[in-house]
C-alpha cells in the first residue's frame, strides 16, 4: 500500500512562511516526477513546483522567487517552502509523484493565507 502523505498546512500572515512535506510510504523502489500542485473552488488544479524526471525544478510564475521545492531521498520526502506568502496564495495543495511506476496524489492540505 503505497501512499503520499501530506502535512504542514494551516493558516499564516500574509507576508509568512509556511512549509509543507509529502512523505512516500510503504516499499518504495522508484519515485520519479515529484511536484506540487494547489487547487481554489472551481478552479481547475494547477502546478506550483516540480522536479522533472532529470531531477531540474520549474515554478509556476506566480510563485518564482518566493517557493521553494526540494527533496530529501533517504526519507523518500518531497518539501515546499513557501516564503512572502500572499492571500491569494490561498488553495489546498497536492504533492504528486510516481511512485513504483504509479502516479499518485497525496491527501491535501489546506495553506489559508489571511490576516
Amino acid at each position: 500500500q503505497v501512499q503520499l502523505v501530506e502535512s504542514g498546512g494551516g493558516l499564516v500572515q500574509p507576508g509568512g512562511s509556511l512549509t509543507l512535506s509529502c512523505a512516500a510510504s510503504g516499499r518504495i523502489f522508484s519515485i520519479n516526477a515529484m511536484g506540487w500542485y494547489r487547487q481554489v473552488p472551481g478552479n481547475q488544479r494547477e502546478l506550483v513546483a516540480a522536479f522533472t524526471v532529470f531531477g531540474t525544478t520549474k515554478y509556476a510564475d506566480s510563485v518564482k522567487g518566493r517557493f521553494t521545492i526540494s527533496r530529501d531521498s533517504a526519507k523518500n520526502t518531497v518539501y515546499l517552502q513557501m516564503n512572502s506568502l500572499k492571500p491569494e496564495d490561498t488553495a489546498v495543495y497536492y504533492c504528486n509523484a510516481v511512485v513504483n511506476g504509479r502516479g499518485l496524489w497525496g491527501q491535501g492540505t489546506q495553506v489559508t493565507v489571511s490576516s
